[in-house]
């Protein structure tokens, strides 16, 4: 029996790699046997001319779907609209850029056909990045997986098979702030894992910038980020670490030439001290107050301003 598996393609100004990604992947599929296919764009607010060029493949071929947001609403966003969009027996998520590799996609619907659920790829070589990415992502899953009861599997991504099952569960999530990886964690589901070395990214940019991966990480370690309280928890640590360096610098000028005030120095290194580590604690408190604040908005987590497919070109509602 033939079987429909949707691709999820979130893009955010990727012109220069649609056509070189859908020159790419089209082959894989087509070797799969007993599979239909859809491929659904999702443009997360592009600048540049990415919606012209996926509604275009729209125009070619009934294969092709689109998804415009209204807005830029991040990674996380258009990846839940394709999910709530998607029609396949199975999904998977996968990034424009081909660092995913389409030669995985045979292997995935394989395992899922024997009876997994979820199939991650996990990155086992991460020579493309740099030291100091491999050593902060090295951290951040390490100090996650210590301090949180939902353990994120360690260099795997977004890019995963998952069942419909799989999809429905996380359909029912009604938190608007997300971190996705997490919520595929959080709903469990038979998993296996398929390795594979990551490829350099073939064409465009990555528009992850190293605040942007800081703050993913505080999304996953606090579930979302208001960034006015954020700034006080930023400042915190900061002065904590001033406050230990001149107490430092202090010390020791006075163990070389002395200090003509007695005490000087133990207290102004305590106030400073635990002043700034009273502005981290109420950082991190605000962290979660914002949470809540931003929970019981109940704005919509993206909203979508067309749909663009062979069915239909209507708008569709927000979600």
């Amino acid at each position: 029996m033939t079987q429909l598996i949707s691709l999820i393609v979130p893009c955010y100004n990727e012109s220069r790699s649609i056509d070189v990604f859908t020159e790419n992947i089209m082959p894989f599929l087509e070797s799969i046997p007993d599979a239909r296919w859809e491929i659904i764009y999702i443009d997360d607010g592009s600048q540049d001319d990415t919606l012209q060029k996926i509604t275009a493949l729209v125009k070619q071929s009934p294969i092709f779907r689109a998804i415009e947001l209204s807005r830029n609403f991040g990674k996380e966003a258009a990846l839940t609209a394709g999910l709530d969009a998607s029609r396949g027996d199975a999904v998977i998520p996968i990034d424009v850029d081909l660092q995913d590799p389409p030669e995985l996609l045979a292997e995935m619907v394989e395992a899922w056909r024997k009876g997994a659920e979820v199939v991650v790829a996990r990155r086992i070589d991460r020579t493309t990045d740099s030291f100091l990415k491999r050593l902060t992502a090295n951290a951040f899953y390490k100090f996650h997986n210590a301090i949180s009861k939902i353990k994120i599997p360690e260099n795997v991504g977004d890019f995963r098979l998952i069942d419909r099952s799989v999809v429905e569960a996380l359909k029912q999530f009604p938190e608007r702030q997300r971190f996705m990886k997490g919520l595929f964690s959080w709903v469990g589901f038979r998993t296996v894992t398929i390795d594979y070395v990551r490829p350099i990214r073939s064409t465009g940019d990555s528009k992850f910038s190293g605040l942007a991966l800081w703050n993913l990480a505080m999304e996953s370690l606090t579930s979302f980020s208001t960034v006015p309280l954020r700034i006080w928890t930023y400042i915190g640590g900061i002065g904590a670490l001033l406050a230990l360096l001149y107490g430092c610098l202090i010390l020791a000028r006075t163990l070389i030439i002395g200090n003509p005030v007695p005490g000087y120095t133990s207290l102004f290194v305590a106030v400073t001290f635990f002043g700034s580590v009273q502005l981290i604690s109420i950082g991190l408190l605000g962290e979660y107050i914002g949470r809540i604040y931003m929970e019981t908005k109940c704005r919509p987590t993206y909203i979508i301003r067309k749909t663009y497919d062979a069915e239909s070109k209507k708008t569709s509602p927000p979600y």
